[in-house]
C-alpha cells in the first residue's frame, strides 16, 4: 500500500550525530516508503549519543515520550547508544527498530522491510570496527547557510574515560578530491559556511589519493585553494593536533578565528590517567599561541572535573591554568562513570557527586565571567557575518566569523549573504539560566 510517511528526527549529541542526522533526511527523502497498515503514518528516527550513562538515560526518555503521546507511530533508534548499549535499549517495549551505527548505510532498506512486515528483526547490530564507510552529504542546518561536512569518523584513541571507539569504529578518513567536489556542490547549493567536523578530526588522513598520506593541514589547505566557499570553520581539536601549519592557513581570511579544544585537563597526572598524549604545559602553550596569533580569537574548550583521581590539588592546578590562558568560554563536564570504559572501573578513586558538582560550579563561573567580558568587548566593534535563514518576522540573525551570534535590528531578505555589521549590544548571560547571551546588531 503506498502511503505518504511523516519522518520526524531526533539527534542527541554532537557535530558528526547532526551531519549523520542530514544524510539520513537525504536518503529518506529519495526513497519511496511502503506501509503494511493505515495506522503507521509516523515515523521518529531518534539519533543517540552514548558519550556519557546520562545520554543514554534522556534517549530512553525521549523514546517513552514519543510512543507515549503518539501510540500508532514507529520509533526507530540509531546512532551511539545502538551500537553500545543494547543491554538498556533492546528489550525496551517502546523501541519499535533499533539500527546501530554498524548498519546505519542500510538504514532506508530496513526501514523500508520493517514497514512492509516483510522483516520482524528488531535489532541491527555488529561489529563496528569492521565497519569502513563514513557517509557523504549530510549535515545541512535548518538555515541551509551553513553545513557540517564530516571528513572523518572513528577513532583509535581509547581514552580511559570514552566509549567513543567502540560506538564509532577505528579512524578512518574521505579522500581529499571528494571532499573537494563535495564542498563545490554544496556551493553551487547556496551552502556558504562550512564546519569540517569528524570524531577525531586531528586524526584526518587521506592514504588513497596519489601522492599523500595527505593530513588535515592538507585538506584544509586544498579547500582553500581549490573551492570557492567563503568561510570555513573547524571543528574540535586537541592540543597538538593545531599546528602552527595549521595556525598558518588563518592568514586566509575565509577560516573563521574560531576554536573549539578537548582538553579535558589542565593537569599532567589526571592527562596521563585520561590516557590523553599532551601536557598541561602543551594545553596552556596552544591556548595562548591562539591568543597571540589570532586577535579576538573565539575559543571554546571542553573539560571534565571530577575525574577520578583528580585530587583537590589537581583540580586547582587546572583552575589556576585556565585562569592564565586564552579562552572564551568553557563547556564543563562533570565526570559521569560511562559503563565500558577503564574510568569506570576506577572506583577506589572516585571523587563523590557532590564535589564534582562543586567544582563544575567554580569552572562554569569562571567561564561565564570571561564569556560576558569577551561579548561586551565586541559592543563597538563592526564584524562580518552569516546572514542566516530567517526564523523570525521581525529580525534576522547572523553568525559572526568569530561565532558570536548577533540578532539583527531589522528583518533581512537576503539570508546566505555575508555583510558588515556594527555591534550595538549585548545583554549579559546570567547565572544559573543556562542561556546564552544575546547580541544586538545593525546592518552598516
Amino acid at each position: 500500500m503506498d502511503m505518504s510517511l511523516d519522518f520526524e528526527f531526533h539527534t542527541f549529541g554532537c557535530k558528526v550525530n547532526t551531519y549523520d542526522t542530514g544524510l539520513m533526511q537525504k536518503r529518506i527523502g529519495k526513497e519511496s516508503f511502503n506501509a503494511k497498515s493505515e495506522t503507521q503514518s509516523k515515523v521518529h528516527l531518534v539519533n543517540t549519543c552514548a558519550v556519557t550513562a546520562e545520554a543514554t538515560r534522556e534517549a530512553v526518555r525521549r523514546i517513552r515520550k514519543l510512543k507515549r503521546d503518539e501510540p500508532n507511530s514507529k520509533v526507530v533508534v540509531t546512532g551511539c547508544s545502538a551500537q553500545v548499549d543494547g543491554k538498556t535499549l533492546d528489550s525496551l517495549a517502546e523501541a519499535d527498530l533499533i539500527i546501530a551505527n554498524s548498519h546505519k548505510g542500510d538504514l532506508t532498506k530496513i526501514i523500508n522491510r520493517f514497514l512492509l512486515g516483510e522483516s520482524d528483526q528488531k535489532v541491527f547490530r555488529s561489529n563496528i570496527f569492521k565497519k569502513s564507510e563514513l557517509g557523504v552529504g549530510g549535515g545541512l542546518e535548518d538555515s541551509h547557510t551553513r553545513t557540517f561536512l564530516k571528513v572523518q569518523d572513528g577513532c583509535n584513541s581509547f581514552c580511559s574515560f570514552c566509549i567513543i571507539p567502540y560506538t564509532r569504529g577505528k579512524s578512518r578518513s574521505l579522500p581529499v578530491p571528494e571532499l573537494i567536489q563535495n564542498v563545490n556542490k554544496l556551493y553551487e547549493e547556496g551552502v556558504r559556511e562550512i564546519v569540517i567536523t569528524g570524531i577525531h578530526l586531528g586524526d584526518y588522513q587521506d592514504d588513497e589519493t596519489p601522492g599523500g598520506p595527505y593530513v588535515l593541514e592538507d585538506l584544509v589547505e586544498s579547500f582553500l585553494g581549490e573551492t570557492k566557499m567563503p568561510r570555513f570553520r573547524i571543528s574540535s581539536l586537541e592540543p597538538l593536533e593545531l599546528s602552527d601549519r595549521l595556525l598558518d592557513l588563518y592568514s586566509d581570511d575565509r577560516m573563521c578565528p574560531h576554536f573549539h579544544m578537548s582538553i579535558q585537563s589542565a593537569q599532567d597526572q589526571v592527562l596521563r590517567d585520561m590516557k590523553r598524549i599532551y601536557t598541561a604545559k602543551d594545553v596552556e602553550d596552544r591556548l595562548n599561541l591562539i591568543g597571540s596569533r589570532l586577535k579576538n580569537a573565539f575559543v571554546g574548550m571542553d573539560v571534565i572535573v571530577g575525574f577520578p583521581s583528580e585530587t583537590p590539588e589537581f583540580f586547582e592546578e587546572t583552575l589556576n591554568r585556565l585562569k592564565a590562558s586564552y579562552w572564551t568560554k568553557i563547556h564543563v563536564f562533570p565526570y559521569s562513570e560511562r559503563p565500558g570504559t577503564r574510568a569506570a572501573e576506577l572506583m577506589e578513586d572516585s571523587v563523590p557527586i557532590p564535589i564534582r558538582k562543586q567544582r563544575s560550579s567554580i569552572l562554569r563561573e569562571l567561564s561565564l565571567e570571561r564569556y560576558n567580558t569577551s561579548a561586551l568587548n565586541s559592543v563597538g566593534t563592526t564584524k562580518r557575518c552569516l546572514i542566516l535563514k530567517n526564523r523570525n518576522a521581525k529580525h534576522s540573525r547572523a553568525i559572526a566569523r568569530d561565532y558570536w551570534t548577533i540578532q539583527l535590528d531589522s528583518h533581512a531578505n537576503f539570508a546566505g549573504s555575508e555583510v558588515n555589521v556594527e555591534v550595538t549590544g549585548y545583554d549579559q548571560l546570567a547565572r544559573g539560566t543556562g542561556q546564552e547571551g544575546i547580541h544586538y546588531g545593525r546592518l552598516v
